[in-house]
C-alpha cells in the first residue's frame, strides 16, 4: 500500500503537470470505485478546472474550481498514471480523467476509491488522522509527549494513522532501523535519547523515501525515471537473509501483530 513518500511523489508530479487545466472528459468503468451515481459524478467533475493537488496522510486530494474535491486512496494495488492510451500500462482502469492530450488513469482500485466530496465531508473524513510527520508543526516536544503514552510495539504504533499519518509497513521498519531500535520495543519504555532518535529517524527516512521517488513499481509517466527507486535502497524491508548495511549481520523477517517485519537483531536494540 502506498505510504506518505509515494503519495507525496504523486502530488509533486501532478502539481507540475495538471494544475490549472480543465477536465474535458471523465470515464468510469467501475461504479464501485466512486461514491455517486456515474452520471452525477461525471456531471460534477467534467468541465471543472483543477486548482490544487494536496496530500493528507496516504490520501491525495484534487481540488476543483467548483469548491469540491476528488479524494483518492489507492489502498493495496492501486496506482495512477498520466499519459496517453498508447503508453498507458496494460492494466485495468477504473476511472480515466481527460485533461486534453493527457489522460489521468486510476488503476487497480479494487480496494481503493475515488470520491467526490465537499470541504466539510473531506474534513470529516480526516478528523481522526494524526499529525503530518513532515509538517513544521510536528515537533520533537509534541512527539515526545505522545510516544511516552504508547504501550504497544513501535511497529504497530508507527503504522497507527491516529498517532501519525502516512506511515505504513515499509517505512515503519526503515524508521526503526534508522533509530537503532527493535520494532517490538514499547513506546513508553524508551529513554529520552531513544525517543529523540526515533523522532529524527521518522524525518530522515520519509525524506529519504521521497528523494528516491518511493517504492511503487510503476512510473507515473512515460519518461519517469525516479518513481520506485526506493525499492532498491531499502535498509531492511524485504531483505530477509541479506547482510545488514550497518553491521553485516543477517536481516531477520518476523511477524508482529500479523504484520511482516524486518530488522537487524544485532544493531537494533
Amino acid at each position: 500500500m502506498p505510504e506518505l513518500p509515494e503519495m507525496e511523489n504523486y502530488k509533486r508530479i501532478f502539481e507540475q503537470k495538471l494544475i490549472g487545466r480543465k477536465i474535458e472528459a471523465v470515464e468510469v468503468t467501475r461504479e464501485k470505485t466512486i461514491n455517486k451515481p456515474v452520471v452525477e459524478f461525471v456531471g460534477a467533475v467534467q468541465g471543472k478546472t483543477l486548482v490544487a493537488v494536496e496530500r493528507r496522510a496516504k490520501h491525495l486530494i484534487f481540488k476543483l474550481n467548483s469548491g469540491e474535491n476528488l479524494l483518492v486512496h489507492l489502498m493495496l494495488g492501486g496506482l495512477m498514471y498520466i499519459g496517453s492510451e498508447q503508453d498507458s500500462p496494460d492494466r485495468t482502469k477504473q476511472v480515466t480523467i481527460s485533461f486534453g492530450n493527457d489522460l489521468l488513469f486510476f488503476i487497480g482500485l479494487r480496494l481503493g476509491y475515488l470520491h467526490l466530496l465537499s470541504n466539510e465531508e473531506l474534513e470529516k473524513d480526516f478528523h481522526d488522522l494524526g499529525p503530518e510527520p513532515l509538517s513544521p508543526d510536528f515537533t520533537l516536544e509534541a512527539f515526545d509527549q505522545s510516544i511516552q503514552k504508547k504501550r504497544g510495539a513501535l511497529k504497530t504504533t508507527l503504522v497507527n494513522q491516529n498517532f501519525i499519518a502516512g506511515i505504513g509497513n515499509l517505512y515503519s521498519d526503515e524508521i526503526c532501523f534508522e533509530a537503532k531500535l527493535l520494532p517490538s520495543r514499547k513506546g513508553n519504555e524508551l529513554s529520552v535519547q531513544e525517543r529523540s532518535a526515533l523522532f529524527h529517524a521518522i524525518q530522515t527516512i520519509l525524506n529519504r523515501g521521497l528523494s528516491y521517488g518511493g517504492y511503487i513499481d510503476m512510473p507515473v509517466f512515460k519518461t519517469d525515471n525516479l518513481t520506485g527507486s526506493y525499492d532498491h535502497h531499502c535498509y531492511v524491508y524485504n531483505r530477509e537473509g541479506e547482510p545488514c548495511p550497518r553491521c553485516q549481520s543477517s536481516i531477520i523477517r518476523d511477524e508482529l501483530s500479523s504484520r511482516k517485519t524486518f530488522y537487524c537483531v544485532q544493531c537494533q536494540k
